[in-house]
């Protein structure tokens, strides 16, 4: 039997202090889509029936590209953040935990960055 009160047995027991930060991180992505998601969306009603030379032209316009470059880093870090959180609350074995969230880590990076390419690309014509 331990002689501890309550208080001494949670001691330690509570928050990384992690948490906080990848909470407003997660919520500050999601404000930071919804104004990007909609000028996306309705830049996709105004391009319906546009060519590539056109939808390229348009892309191309420093505005639009920032906005797209956003867009994409947003969508991937706050995916990137919402997968992780499914992972550590659902996936008990440590080993397996671990190695799925650096892999998460390494695809979100690796298709934000071609997705940026991929953009950077139309945009200046290559």
């Amino acid at each position: 039997m331990r002689m501890e009160s309550p208080l001494g047995r949670a001691r330690g027991l509570g928050s990384a202090k992690e948490g906080v930060g990848h909470w407003w991180a997660q919520r500050l992505t999601a404000i930071a889509l919804v104004p990007l998601s909609l000028w996306f969306v309705i830049s996709v009603i105004a391009l319906l029936g546009a060519d590539h030379a056109r939808f390229q032209a348009w892309l191309a316009t420093p505005g639009n590209t920032a906005m797209m470059v956003l867009l994409i880093i947003a969508t991937f870090h706050h995916a990137q953040l919402g997968v992780q959180v499914v992972i550590e609350d659902y996936v008990h074995d440590e080993a397996i935990k671990t190695a799925s969230l650096i892999a998460l880590k390494l695809a979100a990076v690796a298709l934000g960055v071609f997705s940026v390419v991929a953009v950077l690309n139309v945009a200046t014509g290559g």
